[in-house]
């Protein structure tokens, strides 16, 4: 007897990177991360222990910004 094997769509995980991965992730330098956050063009990170030092920023939240960016230069260009 067959059974049919039910499909359950899993959540993506939540993923976090560290302010190093991001500079990785964009090839810029660590001031000019810095100076998007101050000036409010990139999301700001977050702490990732209460009271703690250490700051994360969410993977899905660096590449929607990645995205805008990229459809904001096709309308520039345009």
């Amino acid at each position: 007897m067959k059974t049919q094997a039910t499909t359950q769509h899993q959540p993506e995980p939540v993923q976090v990177i560290r302010h190093a991965q991001v500079c990785t992730k964009l090839q810029i330098s660590s001031a000019k991360l810095f100076d998007l956050i101050a000036k409010g063009v990139f999301p700001r990170p977050f702490n990732l222990v209460p009271g703690g030092r250490a700051v994360g920023f969410l993977v899905s939240d660096v590449d929607q910004w990645i995205l805008e960016r990229k459809a904001a230069s096709k309308q520039e260009a345009a």
